[in-house]
């Protein structure tokens, strides 16, 4: 195996006002390598008064940064994307030791995060306001795009790179000053992007961030700070309407990238070969830990038994370990609470008489690790077909009918994406209509693209990352009554 340690270089303390610092009461936590359950680092944690003081420097910066030519924040950004690119290995590896995924997802990560910084520098430039006469013919209407304000950001473990410039590169293309509040499992990555945004030339007060164990009271402080603005948070849908409410007190714009309970539908006339590679990146993608994976295998009865066998065939190869392993293909989950749940779901379904004909179980050694389980007969009532799994288990449930595999797609409170695998394309595409997401993956396992806009219905969040739509999330539209 390659043992990797982080760089001395990567920093730990808070990044406040462009300058390193410690936390104000001296605190600092652990952080874990999720292939050992063992410390390899510790960061300082964040307190309520360094969350108002990170305030205090977005505010300083705010004006300064909103009035920065669109062209000069574009080359900015696009400076970022050439340092991620540079160093893509370091930062690939810093994911894998802190998030435990596989080295080679964590490329693809840093790959995929890289290119929201070169898709807002070129979006920088193109935050088109308009103009028209009022329908009376009494004056012109002027509608022009400025900067939300300030804007607290809340990311999540699994994606520690991609999740933050998803957030920064649309919020500094808009003129916005930021606060972001990484995830306390994974914020030296989070971390090292600050050094780079830094190196690249964003001024001090821009970009703040600010780890701490405390999440609940330092974004609650942030958030009933009136000079706050905008908040967008990536995360559990029960912890986004907890945010939500904290918002409404100072009637605050939210983004919500909430959790996902994605059905994968395959019909009899589907690719099977085709479907089973775009099961398993749609499933095995950072090891299920995705709100984008494949949660819900739906099967037509007539192909279900062949589609299970070849699924299982591939998950059974899946080699297991260490992320930074270069033989390794899915890697640990990224704590023992995660480990507890994804067990304790297939238990459940086994116990309501589903079968693990793959896996099923947590393996013998140190480390949070999950074998890839496929389950079969399971049950159209289980917990698990209920909840975000988040682990390497694909359960599959049958169907006859379009309209049953639709029904069955739709009855859930999420709605953040949903595969098909089908020969017929108008049969692809009237489906696609009728499933109640934000996305769609047709004939594809992947939907992930920083000029695509992400996002869910129901329960699965408010808003839109990436594509045009991102950007116009950190802007307000005012409207100038005018006449000549």
């Amino acid at each position: 195996m390659d043992d990797y340690t982080p760089d001395p270089a990567v920093p730990t303390d808070l990044y406040i006002g462009g300058k390193w610092t410690a936390a104000s009461e001296g605190g600092r936590f652990d952080v874990r390598d999720p292939s050992t359950g063992r410390t390899f680092a510790t960061v300082a944690d964040g307190t309520v008064a360094d969350a108002i003081a990170a305030v205090d420097a977005a505010e300083r910066a705010a004006a300064g940064w909103a009035a920065t030519a669109p062209r000069e924040r574009a080359e900015i950004l696009r400076r970022c994307w050439e340092l991620m690119t540079a160093r893509a290995e370091e930062l690939a590896r810093l994911v894998t030791l802190e998030n435990g995924k596989a080295l080679p997802d964590a490329r693809g990560e840093v790959a995929y995060a890289a290119e929201f910084f070169r898709w807002y520098a070129e979006e920088a430039v193109r935050t088109y306001g308009t103009m028209l006469t009022a329908p009376s013919g009494t004056n012109r209407i002027l509608v022009v795009q400025q900067p939300v304000g300030i804007a607290v950001l809340v990311t999540p473990w699994n994606f520690p790179a991609a999740m933050a410039t998803r957030k920064i590169g649309p919020a500094l293309a808009a003129g916005c000053t930021v606060v972001l509040k990484p995830a306390s499992d994974t914020p030296l990555t989070a971390l090292a992007m600050a050094a780079i945004l830094e190196e690249a030339g964003v001024p001090a007060g821009v970009v703040n961030v600010l780890p701490s164990r405390r999440s609940s009271a330092v974004v609650s402080a942030m958030l009933h700070d009136p000079r706050v603005r905008k908040l967008s948070f990536t995360g559990s849908t029960e912890v986004g309407r907890v945010l939500l409410k904290e918002a409404a007190d100072q009637v605050v714009n939210c983004s919500m990238e909430l959790g996902g309970n994605a059905p994968f539908l395959v019909f009899a006339d589907a690719d099977l070969d085709a479907a089973v590679d775009g099961a398993m990146v749609a499933k095995m993608r950072n090891g299920g830990e995705a709100c984008t994976a494949a949660n819900r295998f739906y099967v037509e009865a007539s192909v279900a038994e062949e589609f299970g066998r070849r699924l299982a065939e591939r998950m059974s190869a899946v080699r297991i370990g260490p992320g930074i392993d270069p033989q390794t293909e899915v890697g640990p989950l990224v704590n023992e609470d995660t480990v507890t749940k994804v067990d304790s779901l297939v238990r459940s379904a086994v116990e309501s008489g589903a079968r693990a004909v793959v896996g099923g179980r947590r393996p013998d050694r140190e480390g949070f690790y999950y074998e890839p389980t496929v389950l079969l007969d399971v049950p159209p009532d289980a917990p698990i077909l209920r909840e975000e799994i988040f682990g390497p288990v694909a359960p599959l449930v049958t169907f006859d009918e379009e309209d049953e595999a639709v029904r069955l797609a739709n009855d859930t409170e999420y709605g953040l994406v949903s595969y098909v695998y089908t020969g017929d394309l108008a049969r692809g595409l009237r489906i696609g209509e009728a499933l109640d997401s934000g996305m769609v993956g047709l004939n594809r396992g992947i939907v992930s693209d920083p000029a695509a806009p992400f996002g869910g219905t129901k329960q699965s969040g408010i808003g839109r990352e990436g594509g045009h739509e991102g950007v116009l999330d950190y802007m307000e539209s005012k409207y100038i009554a005018v006449e000549w």
